[in-house]
């Protein structure tokens, strides 16, 4: 494909706005669609980027015909669903993390893409960030093999608000969506699938009807292991935080930054053409659509973190 590919974005908030920045760094990519909830704000975001089209309904965005692609940051409970119908309305369709929060609808997800021949690829931004790229490099040269990963995973999020203070539509979960950063994480750096995996949950919140804290436990065929810590209640310093402890070194990895074990930096900027995350994982996202290619973090290259969560909710259950 050498035309100019047009996408819609679904879901015009914190992280919709996220996805705007970092397209506005890729040539050849034009968004043509916004959809949201609110029409008045969506209009005000629209403005800002121009664009032209805009709507509270995907099935709108998905009749436009030069529609090539649509990129969707809504809701978690929505996810599946509105991937099955941009892949059944014949788009590329690139999905925000998590892929489902019911393991039968996101491999029905994987089933529909697999069918389709189209990108359909899930935002698991952990795999894209040149942190974590350069600790993969480091595995794939031979130079560097993980023992543990300590993860933290912390919020500060008691009422149901978004990341700009807005409030939201819809509640977040631990496991279904922070957890499943790190799930598909551990796995794609070790190169070895999860084969233990162990949870535990603080209280039910009383409103939110969700566990604000929970810690998780995995194992990989390798022998790796991981410990990852979550919550919503943490007032403190906000973010997840990878420490990687391997038989050579050992790495800290703060969103796009990293450092090593004394917390001295270390320069990342040449690992690749950016270094925001989002910008590179879209980046994929449009580079497999023009190469006719799966991309990385594919549905079906996610899926096994999918399992791994759903073990992990029945044993919580």
């Amino acid at each position: 494909m050498s035309k100019t590919i047009k996408v819609a974005l679904a879901g015009a908030g914190a992280f919709g706005i996220k996805h705007l920045d970092g397209i506005q760094n890729i040539d050849g990519v034009e968004v043509v669609s916004l959809i949201s909830r609110d029409l008045d704000k969506t209009r005000e975001v629209a403005d800002k980027y121009g664009i032209a089209h805009v709507t509270t309904e995907l099935a709108d965005s998905l009749a436009l015909p030069e529609l090539d692609a649509v990129i969707l940051c809504t809701p978690t409970q929505m996810h599946a669903s509105q991937t099955l119908a941009c892949l059944q309305a014949g788009k590329h369709v690139q999905v925000e993390i998590p892929l489902c929060d019911v393991l039968a609808e996101g491999e029905e997800v994987v089933r529909v893409a697999e069918a389709s021949g189209l990108v359909a690829m899930c935002g698991h931004t952990r795999r894209f960030n040149p942190s974590h790229q350069y600790v993969h490099r480091k595995i794939q040269a031979g130079e560097f093999n993980i023992q543990q990963m300590d993860v933290q995973t912390y919020f500060f999020r008691r009422t149901n608000m978004n990341a700009l203070g807005q409030p939201r539509s819809w509640t977040d979960h631990l496991l279904w969506h922070h957890a499943a950063h790190t799930v598909d994480l551990f796995a794609y750096q070790c190169g070895s699938p999860i084969v233990k995996a162990n949870a535990i949950q603080g209280p039910i919140h009383p409103t939110l009807g969700i566990a604000m804290d929970m810690s998780i436990q995995l194992k990989a065929a390798n022998g790796a292991i991981c410990t990852l810590s979550l919550s919503f209640n943490n007032d403190g310093p906000l973010g997840t935080f990878f420490r990687y402890i391997g038989d050579t070194a050992t790495y800290i990895a703060r969103y796009d930054d990293l450092f090593n074990g004394k917390d001295e930096k270390i320069d990342v900027s040449q690992v690749d053409v950016s270094m925001n995350g989002i910008e590179l994982q879209d980046r994929e996202f449009f580079a497999a659509i023009r190469e006719g290619r799966q991309p990385n973090s594919s549905v079906a290259g996610v899926l096994a973190c999918y399992q791994v969560l759903h073990q992990l909710e029945q044993q919580l259950a």
